[in-house]
């Protein structure tokens, strides 16, 4: 059955992101959904939740400089479920996947009940971090047009990082600490190691610049 349904959420995704920004297209929730579905086994969830949450977990994207980026993922917790009945997918799950979709974003500030939300949250941050995640953070950077970095402190050594005009600030805004906020022990064993590249990367450019 989930087979099934994965490719009308794979048919959906595909439409809404063609011309969305690279940090967000569709092999970024390709990604998230096979992060949720290790993490899932590992954590032996409900995988009926875990993975429609994670194909439709930015059912509705809004720019990251938009004042209503907050409320992005409940708008996309609303609509993934309207979608969700429209294609007769399994109602008992609706109120698991609407919560695991509204407490997935960084910025909504919402502390993910029960294992799936955990699952999925920590799926879509682990795409925050490694190669990909800078990788994401420079594409998104560019579609911005925010500097790379600050020229006289750009490793944040002697100010508040501010990564509304620096990507590089970014990193120590948000990037290097995602690792302590994951929720399960897979998951922060995989974005420490993450982390730890992203460290090398910022070392070999310090080097550089």
């Amino acid at each position: 059955m989930l087979e099934n349904f994965e490719k009308l959420f794979e048919n959906k995704i595909s439409q809404l992101v063609k011309s969305v920004d690279p940090a967000h297209d569709i092999l970024h929730f390709k990604r998230v959904v096979s992060n949720a579905k290790k993490l899932a086994t590992t954590e032996q969830a409900e995988i009926n939740v875990v993975v429609p949450a994670a194909w439709l977990h930015d059912f509705v994207i809004v720019p990251k400089d938009s004042p209503q980026r907050s409320k992005a993922s409940r708008m996309s917790a609303e609509k993934a479920v309207e979608y969700l009945n429209e294609i007769q997918y399994p109602s008992e799950y609706y109120e698991q996947i609407f919560h695991a979709i509204e407490a997935h974003s960084f910025s909504a500030k919402i502390a993910p009940i029960g294992i799936e939300a955990q699952i999925v949250q920590d799926a879509d941050r682990l795409d925050a971090l490694g190669a990909l995640g800078v990788a994401r953070c420079f594409a998104t950077a560019g579609l911005l047009k925010r500097a790379f970095y600050n020229p006289d402190d750009p490793f944040c050594k002697e100010r508040e990082p501010d990564d509304q005009e620096f990507t590089v600030d970014h990193f120590y805004k948000k990037l290097l600490l995602l690792a302590g906020s994951m929720q399960t022990q897979a998951g922060r064993q995989e974005a420490q190691r993450r982390v730890d590249f992203m460290k090398i990367y910022l070392n070999e450019l310090s080097r550089e610049i």
